[in-house]
């Protein structure tokens, strides 16, 4: 049986394919986690997430066409898939309601 649940740094990948839509490949998701986190990231740690999402069913991939920017080179473009949609729902979801049974936190509108 596959993995259903995300970890903090597959979530925020796996986020981060959503948000970058047809642009989402690996260079560009470690270049995009760093300027939204303010963290660095190997393009290794990024590659094996992204292997590890699409061994998971969350992710889908596909290459680009050449560009001559890349010497000819294709770029792996990377797709949530809906298994990865609803994995992030569900993520949100159980973050909410332990964020809302937080009883200091209740006190404050976030």
């Amino acid at each position: 049986m596959k993995e259903t649940r995300l970890g903090e740094f597959e979530e925020i990948i796996l986020l981060l394919v959503g948000i970058l839509e047809d642009d989402a490949y690996a260079f560009k998701i470690a270049e995009e986690f760093e300027s939204q986190t303010g963290k660095s990231v190997s393009i290794g740690a990024t590659h094996s997430t992204l292997d590890r999402l699409c061994t998971k069913g969350f992710l889908s991939s596909e290459l680009g066409k050449p560009t001559a920017v890349r010497g000819g080179r294709r770029k792996r473009i990377y797709t949530i898939s809906a298994t990865g949609q609803r994995a992030l729902i569900a993520s949100k979801e159980l973050r909410t309601s332990l964020w809302n049974q937080y009883p200091a936190l209740t006190k404050f509108a976030l």
